[in-house]
């Protein structure tokens, strides 16, 4: 399967970097919708598409907005969107208000179930993370494959056994350990912890990703350490596409 990082930054984007957007092409499965949103129209393989947000901080949903083209000129056939309840009405009243975006695309914002099935005989989970406003993470197990997404988070040893033995693990790394007290501030993580997580959940392969936008360097949060711990680590980049 394939999976394409269509933005890896966090905050606002950069020069180098756009902020949170996940997309399987094939699958027409989206995570997030950040500023890299745009990028989805040109990797349009599917008339349908299911959308899951982690939560609704402005850098995760304000690339909804981007999407009314392709969905007016019947480039796709329906969009579904899910996340928590609160968070779609919150969507719905302020980013989809009048006053800011008075043309709502026909999103159909649904509710997270406890399950959700989708293509090639995936189910999909999810878990709650600790991160101010609250935020999900997610889990799909394929047959023969398993990918987790998992951003803002203060804690990733909270969920070590719902990310165990998967795949591919896609996980946020806002800082290098050398900030980890901006990490608690924050409600976010730093290197060594989540790669103690891949390492001692026994995942295939851990792509660290949402990155502090002060950082454009070619290692903004010291992938070395990561990879003494748990040597299968890379660090996401911006149109980065994975085989899992």
């Amino acid at each position: 399967m394939r999976i394409v990082l269509l933005g890896t930054g966090g905050y606002h984007p950069n020069e180098r970097r756009h902020t949170a957007c996940l997309m399987l092409p094939e699958l027409g499965l989206i995570f997030d919708a950040g500023t890299s949103f745009f990028r989805v129209q040109q990797f349009l393989q599917t008339r349908d598409l299911q959308i899951f947000l982690t939560h609704a901080h402005l850098d995760h949903i304000v690339g909804l907005s981007f999407f009314l083209v392709p969905m007016l000129t019947d480039q796709v056939d329906s969009v579904k969107l899910y996340g928590e309840a609160s968070k779609l009405a919150a969507i719905q009243t302020h980013l989809f208000s009048e006053e800011i975006f008075p043309l709502l695309p026909d999103y159909e914002f649904t509710p997270l179930p406890e399950t959700v099935s989708v293509r090639e005989q995936g189910i999909l989970q999810h878990i709650p993370m600790e991160h101010p406003g609250g935020s999900v993470g997610y889990r799909i197990d394929w047959p023969g494959h398993s990918l987790a997404y998992i951003t803002d988070t203060a804690n990733p040893r909270q969920h070590l056994e719902f990310v165990k033995g998967v795949d591919l693990l896609i996980h946020e790394c806002y800082f290098p350990d050398d900030m980890a007290e901006w990490a608690d501030k924050t409600g976010h993580s730093h290197t060594t912890p989540v790669a103690e997580l891949a390492r001692d959940a026994q995942v295939g392969k851990l792509v660290l990703t949402h990155i502090d936008p002060q950082q454009t360097g070619d290692d903004p949060i010291g992938i070395k350490v990561a990879q003494q711990i748990f040597p299968n680590t890379i660090l996401g980049e911006d149109l980065m596409e994975l085989e899992f």
